[in-house]
């Protein structure tokens, strides 16, 4: 766990996409945090995280439903969604703490 608090402990946006590649809904998300990220570039970063290799931190951090999306800036959730959200979605929000 201390690895994941530095992954979130930086100055910039950090979208955490919890997935399984068994949920179809979490399979979908792939390509749209392709664009985000693309879009984003070194502003913000976009790092997948799968639960069946990752249950500790995903009980941890009370994942339930798939995919969920959480947003870290300066190691402190700022935001936190469960289920799709489309490209432009995830962009607005994620600007909103560049």
């Amino acid at each position: 766990m201390s690895k994941f608090g530095e992954l979130i402990d930086v100055e910039i946006p950090v979208l955490l996409d919890f997935y399984t590649e068994r949920e179809d809904q979490s399979i979908a998300m792939h390509p749209i945090l392709r664009d985000v990220a693309a879009a984003l570039g070194d502003k913000a970063k976009v790092i997948k995280i799968d639960v069946e290799k990752n249950r500790e931190l995903a009980e941890a951090l009370r994942v339930k439903g798939l995919p969920t999306l959480i947003i870290y800036k300066n190691g402190e959730m700022k935001w936190r969604h469960s289920g799709e959200q489309d490209a432009n979605t995830l962009i607005n929000i994620i600007q909103e703490y560049i």
